[in-house]
């Protein structure tokens, strides 16, 4: 029997991990019947995803306001002491 040099990616073989039968259709092309619910899928994760790079952005100003607060206290008592 001859064996196919196909290559396989690496996201097929997290597909392939995560349902064996997904990696199957994926392979073998066939269309999913829940087009609505994937597309709704990707979307509550696209929103999810720019909820988290949002938060993560606010983390990192709050960051630098507490270092800029306690630079600015520390010359604010180092001057009162004086």
């Amino acid at each position: 029997m001859a064996r196919s040099k196909r290559t396989i990616r690496a996201s097929e073989i997290g597909s392939f991990i995560y349902c064996q039968r997904a990696w199957w259709y994926q392979r073998n092309k066939i269309k999913p019947i829940n087009v609505g619910e994937l597309a709704a899928g990707q979307k509550f994760h696209q929103l999810h995803i720019n909820q988290s790079r949002s938060a993560n952005f606010l983390k990192v100003i709050a960051w630098l306001l507490v270092i800029i607060s306690v630079i600015i206290l520390s010359v604010l008592v180092t001057t009162i002491l004086k």
